[in-house]
């Protein structure tokens, strides 16, 4: 299944690319943001991937457009660092298309879904620690705690206790293996639309990935990247994602808190706004739901980077998290 990007045009009206335009594709993918924003102005696109199989899929890009089109391997986190290396220290625009994409969904070998068997991996960048080393290795307090923050599941100390318990007498291998446990471990279906397992998949995703950490650096990263009059754009496909970036944009923006007909409003307190013009899509439309069901969880979000510096001040992360490297040591 080829991917399908989500809010395309809502993406490209956000970004409002301009001939000589310099603009960041944080999460390039399968590159369709990138080879659309090309095609809407004569521009240059930097694509950003740490998926060994996207930079390979960039190669179309490069051989199309030319000096226009720039794949920087590494991840979206360090997207300021990487464009400064690459010669681009100022951007007119950044997009980030979070989560994972159909290609990686898709492929069986690389363990993100449990539609196909295939080896618990789910990495990127088919590097570090991988999902079944967090299967095999987490503490089952931990476990739960990645399983309930990540993945929302309410079942997240019933699921870590069955895995726990099963993993000393098998070491779990493959995504229909945990996928399996899971189900039992929750009872069965019980007249659920979705598998039991889809929320900790979710979770041991982002864990394994530090989907969030990334996210964190990445909103901090563009603010610094973004000049004055610059587009920054993010889609997300989860909750917690949303809310940091909801969060971040109100924060940057000066956004004003706690009014009500009882209590005056007042202004966040902190440095001068780096954001203006805050705009939301709440969601695609009905049309691009069915022409794509992945596409059903996402939001946008964008703003307008002002000429005041970037914040010293850490944007914080929503959860507490265990380190991965601790985790499996």
């Amino acid at each position: 299944m080829n991917h399908i990007p989500v809010m395309l045009d809502h993406v490209v009206d956000h970004l409002a690319p301009e001939a000589g335009s310099v603009i960041l594709d944080g999460t390039f993918g399968g590159g369709g943001y990138s080879r659309r924003i090309l095609q809407s102005a004569d521009c240059t696109v930097l694509g950003v991937d740490q998926d060994p199989d996207a930079i390979a899929r960039s190669e179309p890009l490069k051989a199309e457009f030319g000096d226009r089109f720039q794949l920087l391997p590494g991840r979206f986190g360090d997207l300021s660092k990487l464009a400064s290396e690459a010669g681009y220290a100022a951007l007119d625009g950044v997009v980030l298309d979070l989560g994972v994409s159909s290609f990686q969904l898709d492929q069986a070998d690389r363990g993100f879904s449990f539609m196909r068997d295939g080896p618990l991996d789910m990495r990127m960048s088919k590097s570090g620690p991988s999902a079944a080393d967090v299967v095999n290795e987490a503490r089952e307090g931990d476990l739960a705690d990645i399983i309930f923050q990540l993945g929302e599941e309410r079942d997240s100390r019933r699921i870590a206790r069955r895995i726990v318990d099963a993993r000393k007498t098998e070491t779990f291998e493959s995504t229909l293996q945990l996928a399996e446990l899971i189900e039992k471990a929750v009872g069965g279906r019980r007249g659920k639309k979705t598998h039991p397992a889809t929320k900790t998949f979710q979770a041991l995703r982002m864990f394994v990935n530090d989907e969030l950490g990334q996210l964190q650096s990445a909103l901090q990263a563009a603010e610094v990247a973004v000049k004055e009059g610059g587009r920054f754009v993010v889609v997300t496909f989860h909750s917690l994602e949303d809310r940091m970036v909801k969060s971040f944009f109100a924060e940057r923006s000066g956004k004003q808190e706690g009014g009500s007909r009882f209590m005056p409003e007042v202004k966040s307190t902190g440095p001068q706004p780096t954001f203006e013009n805050v705009r939301r899509v709440t969601a695609p439309d009905t049309a691009e739901i069915e022409a794509n069901v992945r596409a059903r969880s996402s939001r946008l979000r964008s703003a307008i980077r002002t000429s005041e510096p970037a914040w010293d001040k850490e944007f914080p992360l929503s959860v507490k998290l265990p380190d991965l490297d601790e985790v499996v040591s």
